[in-house]
């Protein structure tokens, strides 16, 4: 990939972008920047987009005091609601929904946990169960015959990937715990994943629309983010799922494949020898590449990846100051870059794309504060929308400007609605 001062370039792609005899990779890459509102609170976010557009997400109510999933469809905003307790979220992944409109998510119940867990980390300590919700509908999923599940992504052929507990207490807790395994549902069924290294938990983060599927195993799933993980590939022939540990860039904590595509690349993070840190990773012919960090940053992590081997993350300096990228042909962009310099928004996080090149996350409003959830789409020469100068800008090769660091008490009020990229971002920063 080439940098000029006055352009942008991306990868090509099949979905009919360009024009005819000219690469994709030869024209200007613009957003527009679109703020998608909340469900009448302060706080809302897009975890993932499908190729149609749609985007899944969550968002606080008028109140601030529950979030609810959500979807965006077609300009409308929709409350999912939840399995009868206050609270439910969709969970970062793509295609999130998918192309069949299905959104992959976790609920809060009204029933108190028995061994004071609190799951789903909304801090209401009520059991948590995950659900696909499809027209309207909001369906539990049922669990390994334990309290507790999470679902992180449903795919086009409607398998569901997450993590569920069993029966049994998990001895390789200090406390209470039950045992949480990998799983995928299947026709609405659970099928228990195997884990590697002898490890007794784990968790499917994603899977593709061939058998393959990606996440984690360790150890006592609870003590979330110091437990040893190992990064993890599914490949399912006929009826039986195998597992392989990926390989990680040396350390051994926090190593996670959040996302695989279609071609059967993964995307995620490893820790770096000594557990000094994490990087973003791509796992790729049996290695990983280790993608580094944006310029003074500490960390990073990628998300999600498209089937066009595009893929978004955020890149965190020793702060924890969040740095939102998208990585395409070996280049790591800051996504802030792309707008506008009167723009009043500052992008946090990018937690998905789809093989339109949208990208979606969340951002602050730098006027009221509030954290709202985007979309990014392309616009301008080559393509149907027109760019809004308001919000996009032509070339990213320049830094974004530096903007105010995000307040402290925003940044609690979103670890209480995002807690888990929350706790990766504090932990290890070296």
């Amino acid at each position: 990939m080439h940098y000029r001062s006055d352009d942008v370039r991306c990868t090509s792609s099949s979905t009919g972008h360009g024009e005819p005899g000219k690469s994709v990779s030869q024209r200007h890459v613009r957003y527009n920047f679109t703020d998608l509102g909340t469900l009448g609170g302060t706080f809302s976010e897009a975890v993932g987009i499908n190729n149609k557009g749609w985007i899944a997400g969550s968002s606080t109510t008028p109140s601030d005091q529950v979030i609810h999933a959500a979807l965006w469809r077609n300009g409308k905003l929709l409350d999912l609601g939840t399995l009868g307790g206050p609270n439910s979220v969709a969970p970062e992944a793509d295609p999130q929904p998918n192309a069949r409109g299905e959104v992959a998510g976790n609920s809060d119940t009204i029933t108190p946990d028995p061994n004071g867990e609190d799951f789903c980390g909304f801090g209401t300590h009520l059991i948590c169960l995950p659900f696909v919700w499809n027209n309207g509908n909001m369906t539990a999923l049922p669990t390994l015959g334990g309290n507790n599940g999470q679902t992180w992504q449903v795919s086009n052929n409607g398998e569901v990937a997450g993590t569920a507990e069993t029966a049994a207490a998990d001895p390789s807790c200090n406390v209470l715990e039950l045992e949480t395994e990998p799983v995928i549902w299947e026709n609405g069924q659970p099928q228990q994943l195997p884990t590697v290294s002898g490890d007794l938990d784990g968790a499917a983060q994603d899977i593709n629309d061939h058998e393959q599927a990606v996440g984690l195993t360790g150890n006592c799933v609870a003590d979330f983010p110091n437990t040893i993980f190992h990064a993890v590939l599914w490949q399912r022939a006929g009826s039986t799922w195998t597992a392989t540990q990926l390989p990680s860039l040396g350390g051994t904590v926090l190593n996670v494949a959040f996302s695989i595509n279609d071609r059967g690349q993964i995307a995620g993070q490893t820790a770096l020898p000594g557990n000094t840190g994490f990087h973003a990773v791509i796992w790729e012919d049996g290695g990983v590449k280790d993608l580094g960090t944006l310029p003074g940053d500490a960390v990073s992590r990628i998300e999600t990846i498209n089937n066009h081997s595009e893929a978004v993350g955020t890149s965190f300096d020793a702060a924890g100051n969040m740095h939102p990228f998208v990585w395409r042909n070996g280049t790591m962009t800051n996504l802030n870059a792309f707008l506008s310099p009167n723009s009043l928004w500052l992008i946090l996080e990018a937690l998905g794309n789809n093989d339109r090149e949208q990208i979606v996350g969340f951002a602050m409003n730098n006027s009221t504060g509030e954290v709202h959830g985007y979309v990014l789409t392309p616009c301008g020469e080559n393509e149907s929308v027109s760019c809004d100068e308001s919000t996009s800008t032509l070339s990213a090769s320049v830094p974004p400007k530096p903007r105010a660091p995000m307040p402290v008490g925003l940044q609690r009020r979103m670890s209480r609605f995002h807690p888990l990229p929350f706790l990766l971002e504090q932990e290890n920063l070296p």
